[in-house]
């Protein structure tokens, strides 16, 4: 991991400092520093074609804007995210207490080249794990949906055939093998074929 992509804050990128030292506190001066090749940007536009090349990326924005960006960043490249821990960007409001933070790691001035390396390590392990962790939720709640559906099938061809729900699962299961599809995609089409024809019978009466 040796490229990364420095995000300001629109507003702080206006503002140039004011003395030298002030240059040394800021993430590409430091992390330029340590060996790191380092692209900036200051703008949502620039920011999703630079991510493309970027191995990592650090956010130097108070902490309400690290969500909005995240999810801005991640849908161009899944990158490790971190923050970059300043004076400027550690807000204390009560908005940046509540709100969801997801980052894979915290940088700061302070740290010296070792101190960086780790971080960036770890948070690319972190952020390895974190997307495991959201394709198994995704897989789950996929195979909930897909639950949903072949028990709202059974109910209703227990209710059509009077049948039990076991007799009504295995006639889901005969007819998928039958045609080749996954139950969940048999079990779809009666539920809507079943619905439509209770909102014509609904229209009738009416």
């Amino acid at each position: 991991m040796r490229s990364l992509l420095v995000i300001h804050n629109q507003a702080k990128a206006t503002v140039q400092p004011s003395a030298a030292a002030s240059k040394t506190l800021l993430p590409e001066f430091v992390l330029r520093s340590s060996g790191y090749t380092i692209t900036k940007a200051h703008s949502e536009e620039l920011a999703n074609k630079l991510i493309v090349d970027a191995d990592a990326c650090v956010l130097d924005v108070p902490i309400p804007q690290i969500k909005s960006w995240g999810t801005s960043l991640l849908k161009q490249k899944i990158v490790p995210l971190l923050w970059w821990c300043s004076d400027a960007t550690a807000t204390l409001s009560v908005e940046a207490c509540d709100d969801n933070v997801m980052v894979d790691g915290v940088l700061s001035a302070s740290m010296n080249p070792l101190d960086i390396h780790w971080t960036l390590h770890f948070s690319s392990k972190q952020c390895f794990e974190r997307q495991q962790w959201n394709m198994e939720r995704k897989e789950l709640m996929s195979r909930i949906e897909e639950r949903k559906w072949i028990d709202m099938a059974k109910g209703i061809l227990c209710e059509l055939k009077g049948i039990t729900e076991s007799e009504a699962y295995d006639m889901l299961r005969k007819q998928a093998m039958n045609e080749r599809k996954r139950m969940v995609d048999v079990a779809t089409s009666i539920v809507k074929v079943y619905q439509l024809i209770q909102d014509q019978k609904g229209g009738a009466k009416r």
